[in-house]
């Protein structure tokens, strides 16, 4: 003879349904909603925080090379009468200058000594992520300095 087996309505335990709560339809909705949105605005500012720091960057390298194409106006007769380098100081600082306005940005030289130049080069940036934050552009102002060297052609 086989020992009793259970029915299925004995073997598992009673389960209720749940019943939906009512008044909360589209919560969940409404939070990712915030979420996407505060996660758009934190994209942008990162976006936006890159374009800064590359603009300084941009910045910074306009100023070093207007620092090297003034650096590169050596007093030729002074070298050659007595082998030692130094900057004419008027052509030095042209060529700084038009570097600067070739590359569409303002600046001054600060300094031309017998060696060395050093440039501060102004410029604007276009920062199209930080718009919606109220900031169109960022000008970016840098300093440099180069200077002279000669090498030996070989």
């Amino acid at each position: 003879m086989m020992p009793d087996q259970p029915t299925p309505a004995q073997d598992t335990p009673t389960r209720r349904r749940r019943q939906p709560l009512r008044g909360d339809s589209g919560a969940v909705s409404i939070q990712v909603l915030y979420i996407a949105v505060i996660g758009l605005l934190f994209a942008a500012a990162l976006y936006g925080g890159a374009g800064v720091l590359a603009a300084r960057s941009h910045g910074y390298s306009l100023a070093q090379s207007a620092a090297r194409a003034g650096a590169q106006q050596i007093d030729l007769a002074h070298y050659r009468a007595t082998g030692q380098i130094r900057l004419d100081p008027g052509p030095a600082a042209q060529a700084a200058k038009q570097y600067l306005a070739a590359a569409g940005a303002t600046g001054t030289v600060d300094k031309v000594t017998l060696a060395e130049i050093t440039v501060t080069a102004t410029s604007t940036q276009a920062t199209p992520a930080l718009r919606s934050f109220g900031y169109d552009t960022v000008t970016v102002t840098s300093t440099a300095s180069a200077t002279a060297t000669v090498t030996a052609a070989g």
